[in-house]
């Protein structure tokens, strides 16, 4: 049976929708990016058609590859660990970074977006559950860690994302998403120059419902648009 794109979205705009009304958030923009990893591109092309303007991907060599098919039509996000030796392929491609979780990859942006005379929007990676498998700064390693990075002046933070442990029970990950919106509002309320909390990026396929009734505004979703992974 072919996968209806179409279909897929308005599923999950509906989910996106109920969620947002248990929340009693209703008609707040919940940003929706499309995972494109391993996609090819007439299907993202399609799915450009049917309104998504934001995809995300994981490696950069995919990423520089689609950027120079599908050009302008979208909004770039890098959504994997970012090597710092492949920060200069895609700088002046991404409109943001969600996975800014060590100095020497701030480092590198901030050298690169300067090179390129541009402010680079990131949002800073958090390991809330602290699993050994994952990229992140542990939470409490990230107020330090913006400190550090406040002053330069090339990196702008925008917010804070996480991916929680995949389970069965997407219950069982609530109170990673609570953890993150909890740090999201403490660092809010430190008023740090250059930064602000304006994205909590978290949720995706499997947990996007329960991510969105704990304050995400960003979600990541590439299996329930298209499909299961080849």
């Amino acid at each position: 049976m072919k996968i209806s794109i179409r279909d897929n979205l308005l599923d999950i705009e509906e989910k996106i929708n109920k969620a947002l009304i248990r929340a009693g958030r209703e008609g707040e923009k919940v940003h929706l990016i499309a995972v494109t990893k391993t996609v090819d591109v007439d299907r993202i092309n399609e799915a450009i058609r049917l309104g998504i303007t934001d995809i995300g991907e994981n490696r950069v060599q995919e990423l520089v590859k689609k950027y120079d098919i599908i050009n302008y039509k979208v909004k770039y996000h890098m959504i994997g660990h970012l090597q710092t030796n492949k920060v200069k392929y895609l700088i002046d491609k991404v409109s943001l970074i969600h996975s800014l979780d060590r100095m020497s990859l701030a480092k590198e942006l901030n050298k690169r977006a300067q090179k390129h005379g541009i402010i680079i929007d990131t949002l800073v990676q958090v390991n809330v559950a602290d699993e050994e498998s994952k990229f992140g700064l542990r939470v409490e390693e990230v107020i330090p860690f913006i400190e550090d990075v406040q002053d330069y002046e090339h990196i702008r933070i925008k917010g804070l994302m996480t991916i929680a442990p995949f389970v069965e029970d997407k219950e069982e990950v609530r109170w990673v998403f609570r953890r993150l919106r909890q740090l999201s509002e403490e660092i809010k309320g430190r008023g740090y120059e250059n930064v602000d909390m304006e994205f909590l990026s978290m949720g995706m396929t499997n947990d996007f419902e329960v991510a969105i009734e704990e304050g995400s505004n960003m979600i990541r979703i590439g299996t329930a648009i298209f499909g299961e992974r080849k």
